[in-house]
């Protein structure tokens, strides 16, 4: 099992969240408002007057065959959508209860 954390423009909630249902990942956690930057170009979302846009974020736990799938769709949405941004990350999840 892998766990997939997204971090997005709140912009892109309702095109993420339809991704994760056409693929049918049916667990996750969502973060309504993160604030950051992106790493290259990416402008501070920070929900003030300066920065007043927001990120949202989500993760889940999904099997590993599954895990290419999603990070391309990612990938098409942030080829997309430059200006907004959206970020995938995988990690190895060891156990669960």
């Amino acid at each position: 099992m892998k766990a997939i954390f997204i971090t997005y423009n709140q912009a892109l909630t309702e095109k993420v969240e339809y991704m994760l249902e056409k693929l049918n990942i049916r667990g996750y956690t969502q973060f309504p408002t993160v604030m950051g930057a992106g790493t290259s170009n990416g402008e501070p979302r920070m929900g003030t007057h300066t920065w007043p846009e927001q990120n949202s974020a989500l993760i889940t736990i999904v099997d590993d065959t599954i895990v290419d799938t999603v990070l391309e769709k990612v990938q098409k949405m942030d080829a997309i959508n430059k200006e907004v941004g959206i970020r995938a990350f995988v990690w190895n999840v060891e156990k669960t209860v």
